[in-house]
């Protein structure tokens, strides 16, 4: 067995400690676990992220983690709040396939009122 440190379900960031088990099936093949644990240790590194991919990520994501916005609500079945139209604005606008005409058949059935 091979222990590890996982993050305890739910909301927190709180680790626990776990035995990964590694059991031959009836098969005898190699499970999941054990195929990649295996490739690992082998430094087989196909699976993993290597150090400069992970760094990138954090560099793309760390900034909106330092300064999150505040989220902006919206109406339940609306295409979203009028502050999302300004973000692409400069680019063409959104595509808002709702018509003013409501009483096509188109427009009935996503209603749900079809004739």
């Amino acid at each position: 067995a091979l222990a590890a440190r996982i993050k305890r379900s739910g909301r927190g960031y709180v680790g626990e400690q776990r035995e990964l088990y590694l059991c031959e099936d009836a098969s005898g093949s190699e499970s999941t676990y054990e195929r990649l644990l295996g490739d690992a240790m082998a430094g087989d590194e196909a699976l993993f992220a290597g150090e400069d991919a992970v760094e990138a990520a954090w560099a793309a994501v760390q900034p909106v983690l330092d300064a999150p916005r505040k989220v902006v609500s919206y109406a339940k079945g609306t295409w979203g709040p009028k502050a999302a139209a300004t973000l692409i604005e400069g680019d063409g606008g959104w595509h808002d396939p709702k018509r003013e005409d409501d009483s096509t058949p188109c427009a009935q059935v996503a209603k749900g009122n079809e004739r």
